[in-house]
């Protein structure tokens, strides 16, 4: 199986706790609090030549993993910030953050095209 990109995030098995991010400790990288930095670090990214099913598979039990944590969307904003190519990062896998990622691309084309309409209107008006 091949290493995942990032296995500085899967440092040791650490019992993840639930803790408010109004309480988590701000010093802190968000990761430290990852569910996945324990046992199921394996399920978040794909082995090589991985048959289609067994991948589907697997993605669904990582997004069950993620569903539990406690920084999923911290760890989803930086899947998306950076933006990470592989594995499951916050309940999305990389074909569905490249799907948000595009989705936003359009939006701000979209709100842009908007923004010149409405300051053409204003213009002549």
């Amino acid at each position: 199986m091949l290493q995942p990109p990032h296995s500085s995030l899967q440092v040791a098995a650490v019992p993840a706790q639930r803790v408010p991010a109004r309480d988590r400790d701000q010093d802190a990288p968000w990761h430290t609090e990852a569910v996945c930095r324990r046992d199921e670090a394996g399920l978040f990214f794909a082995p090589s030549k991985e048959p289609t099913a067994a991948r589907l598979s697997r993605e669904e039990a990582a997004k069950r993993v993620c569903a539990r944590c406690p920084v999923m969307v911290e760890c989803r904003e930086h899947a998306l910030l950076q933006p990470e190519p592989y594995g499951v990062w916050g309940g999305l896998t990389a074909a569905e953050r490249r799907v948000v990622l595009a989705r936003g691309r359009r939006r701000e084309v979209e709100l842009k095209k908007a923004a010149r309409t409405t300051g053409r209107i204003a213009a002549a008006g």
